[in-house]
């Protein structure tokens, strides 16, 4: 089994206007509500690609109930630890320019977060952990490598994709996957990457850090995928970008999802790279349909 685990999820509260009139009254056009988080993005296109996971975070009050049933009418499973305060709402403007005002979240106890971790520890060297997103200010930083210690005890698999300072500990522990971007993965040495070049050094420079693969996503230039002694580079297919929100999510997905239907290395980042290129060039994740159709455009050189 895949569990995602995503510790302050929210209510993205999508309200499209013609035109935002600071200090004035506005009304919307068109309003939307979806659940977000980069682990529930994972489990949602998990879906889309028929595999089966489980989500796994805080979710409380009515906006967790939200959360946690649509969900359950996507039919993705969801083992949420009941936290006291609401879940948070982003509510996102988009109008001549997009504007993004983001909730705190909730506070988390230390009982809630042992509930947590309790059933991280049951996970089995048959299952896959995705460590995706950030942390709440109640959480310790710690989180994550603590999560990815009991899942390393089990023999589970780790995968992260998060910012540097909580990318940095679990390293050690030898995830079997991490996925920046190539401004990421320059912030993590201090550098600017700008060529598939730079990209393939730093990421061998990473990957001798611990992790077993590395994929790194360079917008226009594809994306790069370091496994064993091999790099393999990714082309772009053809299409609109419309918004790269989930883009990165839907990849560690369509990647999870090759490996889980028995897809080589190769053709498992193949399908991850369509599936990342499908929800850049949406409105929202990505359809099975456009991801098949852009599995079957996407070129993978070895260099």
């Amino acid at each position: 089994m895949i569990y995602t685990l995503t510790l302050n999820p929210s209510v993205d509260y999508i309200m499209e206007l013609d035109q935002f009139t600071k200090g004035g009254l506005n009304r919307s056009a068109k309003e939307n509500a979806l659940p977000g988080g980069k682990g529930i993005n994972v489990s949602r296109v998990l879906h889309v690609l028929d595999v089966k996971s489980t989500a796994l975070g805080f979710a409380g009050g009515f906006t967790g109930e939200f959360i946690k049933q649509f969900l359950k009418d996507e039919q993705i499973e969801a083992e949420f630890v009941e936290v006291d305060e609401i879940s948070r709402i982003n509510v996102k403007v988009k109008a001549e320019d997009e504007t993004e005002i983001n909730g705190n979240g909730p506070s988390i106890t230390k009982e809630q977060l042992n509930r947590l971790l309790s059933r991280i520890s049951t996970l089995s060297k048959d299952d896959t952990l995705v460590l995706a997103g950030s942390i709440p200010a109640s959480v310790p930083e710690s989180f994550y490598q603590e999560a990815a210690s009991l899942c390393g005890k089990r023999e589970a698999r780790i995968v992260i994709d998060a910012e540097k300072k909580l990318i940095a500990p679990v390293l050690s522990l030898k995830p079997f996957l991490i996925k920046p971007n190539h401004h990421e993965l320059g912030e993590m040495f201090g550098v600017e990457i700008n060529s598939v070049e730079d990209a393939v050094f730093y990421g061998k420079k990473l990957k001798e850090k611990g992790p077993e693969n590395v994929i790194v996503s360079m917008a226009e230039k594809g994306a790069l995928l370091l496994s064993g002694k091999d790099v393999y580079q990714a082309s772009v297919p053809d299409g609109e970008l419309k918004s790269s929100v989930g883009a990165g999510d839907s990849t560690v997905a369509g990647f999870l999802a090759g490996l889980s239907k028995g897809y080589s290395m190769e053709d498992s980042f193949r399908l991850g790279t369509a599936a990342g290129s499908a929800t850049a060039f949406s409105i929202g994740l990505c359809d099975a349909n456009k991801v098949n159709d852009l599995y079957k455009q996407i070129e993978i050189s070895k260099r």
